[in-house]
């Protein structure tokens, strides 16, 4: 069983769906420490004027788990989708996929960043990159553990033969710990993608995935991982 352990991110780029094509099931581990100025309510566009972040406003209470932030108001979803629209709408598969995300965005409001979170993470991964990972969440277990002992804790429960980590958590995790388990540690490599057409230069990877759908729609599960199984030039 392959398992992967994230937070959930806002819009997050191409790399997190990469991880979760990866893998059997996915765990979003949302009954953490939320993290201040990341990923979890915000992201990076390309704009006429330059790239800019799409920032979620959720207070400044620190103290609380990614699962406990509440969206004070919806104001932020019509100009984030506002934005979106005057960034992208010259993009070949805007229209597309525009009255997806227009739904996302303004056909309810939102209370919840982790609900928010997961429903564009699950409704991308299944509707439009027609990934079959199962998602599931960190609740589920019965965790009594802490830091990352949690973590081992909540892999040898959901039967995770291999745990498949992004690289920036080579300086904190510790494979021995893994393998006194059972779990072998697959780290992640992001390198490689293959650029595109892409509006506003120059081009940029760190961007929000919905820049490589309205760029290249149904093309963009080629250039997130079916890229690595085309034959370079010239091999054997």
């Amino acid at each position: 069983m392959r398992i992967a352990v994230l937070q959930s991110n806002y819009i997050p780029w191409k790399g997190y769906f990469d991880i979760i094509h990866d893998v059997d099931e996915f765990i979003f581990y949302d009954d953490v420490q939320y993290t201040k100025n990341d990923w979890r309510n915000r992201n990076w566009i390309k704009t006429p004027a330059g790239g800019r972040w799409l920032t979620i406003p959720v207070g400044k209470d620190e103290r609380r788990r990614i699962c406990d932030v509440r969206l004070p108001s919806s104001e932020w979803a019509r100009r984030h989708w506002s934005l979106l629209q005057a960034s992208y709408e010259k993009a070949p598969y805007f229209q597309t996929y525009g009255a997806y995300f227009e739904q996302l965005y303004l056909g309810r409001q939102w209370i919840s960043l982790s609900e928010l979170n997961q429903a564009f993470v699950t409704g991308i991964a299944g509707d439009l990159l027609g990934i079959g990972t199962r998602f599931r969440q960190s609740t589920e277990f019965r965790l009594t553990r802490t830091k990352g002992e949690r973590l081992l804790e909540l892999l040898s429960q959901a039967g995770a033969d291999v745990y498949v980590s992004g690289p920036a958590a080579r300086s904190y995790i510790s494979e021995a710990d893994f393998a006194g388990i059972g779990v072998q540690v697959e780290w992640k490599d992001y390198g490689g993608y293959p650029e595109y057409p892409q509006l506003h230069p120059p081009f940029t990877h760190q961007v929000t995935i919905l820049d490589l759908l309205f760029h290249l729609g149904p093309a963009a599960p080629d250039h997130i991982w079916g890229w690595r199984g085309r034959r370079r030039p010239g091999a054997v």
